[in-house]
């Protein structure tokens, strides 16, 4: 796993976009079912926090069932625009436009689960802290490659 944090992962990026989308579109003055858009939004979230907290757990296990969480709140935001949609709430180009955000953060969740299942990754919990003084050797070695010293 090359990501250091949950930030890197391209698929936290993605389901931030949606995030943003969803949250943007129900703050339209048409959007006015207030339990609908409570409902989006926090299944939006949960997409982007269930990512987070799935690759913060310590283990590759618990990454996999946050992932699954996560992929699992996809299908409600969805499921949901379509709600906005026969209601007149949002339009039919808004709900398209969602749909197909929440179906490639779907896929991509997908993806990352099937690559972690059969990846060597044990999760952050295994991983080995460096050596203190092995450190600052690589820091010192760095500074000289790059002409620092």
């Amino acid at each position: 796993m090359i990501a250091k944090k949950f930030e890197d992962l391209y698929v936290w990026q993605k389901a931030r976009e949606l995030v943003k989308e969803i949250y943007l579109i129900t703050s339209k003055k048409q959007f006015s079912d207030f339990s609908l858009k409570d409902q989006i939004r926090r299944a939006a979230v949960s997409v982007m926090s269930n990512i987070a907290e799935g690759f913060e757990r310590g283990t590759k296990e618990e990454l996999i069932y946050f992932l699954y969480i996560a992929k699992g709140s996809c299908s409600e935001v969805r499921a949901q625009t379509y709600i906005a949609k026969d209601i007149n709430m949002i339009t039919g180009k808004d709900c398209s436009n969602l749909k197909e955000k929440a179906e490639t953060v779907s896929k991509l969740l997908y993806r990352f689960i099937e690559s972690v299942k059969v990846s060597k990754y044990k999760g952050l919990k295994f991983k080995k802290k460096k050596d203190k003084k092995l450190t600052e050797f690589e820091k010192e070695l760095k500074s000289i490659v790059q002409g620092k010293k």
